[in-house]
C-alpha cells in the first residue's frame, strides 16, 4: 500500500519545495522559505461520516465500492518483507525496518484504502529524546549503542498499517466453580487450617461488542513490540488525508483482511474468556468449552504514527520504535557478552573477597 509519490509531495506556493507536515501540528511547513499552508478541517458531523466502518463480508468478497479501492506503486524489502516507499528517482536505499540495503523493485499494489490517520504529534527531536532514554537504561548493551543513543541520527518517521474491527460476539460456555472453604486438621501444637475447594458445574452465555480492536496489518515490525506500543488515543483520528503524510513515508499493509481477523479473534477470545470467568464466579474458575459467534464484523484501514531507528550490531538488526503519539518506546536490543562475562566476573571476585573477609575476621 505505499502511497504514490503525487499523493503525498505538496509543492511550496512560494519557493515550489515540498512541503512537510508539521507533528501536532495541523499545518505543512517549508523548511527552506518558511511558508505554511493549513490543512482544511471538517466539521465534526462530516467527520463522523468520514470514520465510518466498512462490511467485513463485502472487503473479503471484493465486493466493496470502487470508491473504497486503489492501486499504488510499491518497493518491497526481501529481507523483512516491508513494503515502502522512495522516490522515484532512488533505485537503491535503506530498508526504515530493518536497516538492509533495498534495491528497489517498483510493482502494482491494488488495496483497500486507508480510511483514517493518526496525524504525528511528536517531533523527530522529541522523539530522538525518548529513545535516548531508553536506550540508556539498558544493562549490558554494547558500548558502541551507547554512542548511538547520544548521537543526533535521523529517525524514520513513518505510518503503519492497522485494521480496526468492530465486532458483537456471543458465547456460551461450559465450566466449573471452584468456591474455597477451610477445613482444621491435626491435633495440639499441630492443629492448623486446610484451605480446599469445592467444584461445582457451571455455564452460561457472554456478550461483548468489540469496538477498533486494533491488529498491526503488516510483518516487518514484531507483533509483540508494537503491541506494547499501545495504547493509542484513537478519539484523534482525522479522516484520511495525504497532508498527514507529507514529508514521511507509509508501509503498505501485507496482513490481509481475513488473516488480519483471525489475529483479532485471538485477542477477542483473551477478553471473552476473561468475561466467563466473571460470570462463573466463585473464587477460582475452570473453562471447559466454549462457543463463540461473530456478528456484524465492521473494519477501518487506519494509519498510525511511529518514529523508529534500525541499528546493526555484528550483522543483525535491532529495531527501536517510538509511539508518534504518545512517545512510548519499544525495541529489540543487542547484548554484550564480553561485558556480561566481566559482571560475572566482577561478582564472583566479590564473592571471594567477601570470603575471605569473613574467615580473616574469624581468627
Amino acid at each position: 500500500m505505499a502511497l504514490s509519490q503525487q499523493e503525498h509531495r505538496f509543492p511550496c506556493a512560494q519557493c515550489g519545495a515540498s512541503l512537510r507536515f508539521e507533528p501536532g501540528q495541523a499545518r505543512l511547513s517549508c523548511a527552506y522559505c518558511g511558508h505554511e499552508q493549513p490543512i482544511p478541517q471538517m466539521d465534526d458531523a462530516t467527520r463522523v461520516t468520514k470514520l465510518q466502518s466498512l462490511d467485513y463480508h463485502e472487503a473479503v468478497a471484493h465486493a466493496l465500492p470502487p470508491e473504497d479501492i486503489e492501486e499504488t506503486k510499491v518497493v518491497n524489502c526481501a529481507t523483512c518483507g516491508a513494503q515502502v516507499e522512495f522516490e522515484e528517482n532512488v533505485h537503491s536505499a535503506e530498508c526504515p525496518f530493518c536497516a538492509s540495503p533495498v534495491v528497489t523493485d517498483t510493482g502494482t499494489h491494488r488495496h483497500i484504502k486507508p480510511h483514517a490517520v493518526l496525524a504525528f504529534r511528536l517531533s523527530e527531536r522529541d522523539a530522538h529524546e525518548k529513545m535516548s532514554k531508553w536506550l540508556k537504561g539498558l544493562w549490558f548493551a554494547p558500548s558502541t549503542l551507547a554512542k548511538y543513543a547520544r548521537s543526533t541520527g535521523k529517525l524514520n518517521g513513518l505510518y503503519v498499517p492497522y485494521w480496526a474491527f468492530d465486532v458483537a460476539t456471543r458465547s456460551s460456555y461450559s465450566g466449573q466453580r471452584g468456591t474455597h472453604y477451610y477445613v482444621t486438621t491435626g491435633s495440639g501444637k499441630n492443629r492448623r487450617q486446610e484451605r480446599r475447594t469445592r467444584w461445582s458445574a457451571a455455564s452460561g452465555h457472554v456478550s461483548r461488542q468489540f469496538l477498533d480492536l486494533l491488529v498491526m496489518a503488516a510483518q516487518s515490525l514484531p507483533r509483540a513490540n508494537i503491541r506494547r506500543l499501545e495504547p493509542w488515543t484513537l478519539a484523534d483520528l482525522q479522516p484520511y488525508s495525504a497532508d498527514y503524510l507529507s514529508g514521511f513515508r507509509a508501509e503498505g499493509y501485507t496482513v490481509e483482511l481475513p488473516e488480519g481477523f483471525e489475529i483479532a479473534k485471538q485477542r477477542m477470545e483473551e477478553q471473552i474468556r476473561a468475561d466467563i470467568c466473571r460470570d462463573i464466579g466463585g473464587d477460582e474458575q475452570r473453562i471447559t468449552s466454549m462457543s463463540t459467534q461473530y456478528e456484524d464484523e465492521r473494519f477501518k484501514h487506519l494509519l498510525l504514527p511511529i518514529w523508529m531507528a534500525a541499528y546493526r550490531y555484528r550483522g543483525k538488526s535491532y529495531r527501536f520504535i517510538v509511539n508518534g503519539q504518545t512517545g512510548r518506546v519499544q525495541g529489540e536490543r543487542p547484548w554484550s557478552w564480553p561485558k556480561i562475562a566481566g559482571a560475572v566476573l566482577a561478582g564472583l571476585a566479590f564473592l571471594v573477597l567477601a570470603f575471605y573477609v569473613a574467615e580473616m575476621g574469624g581468627f
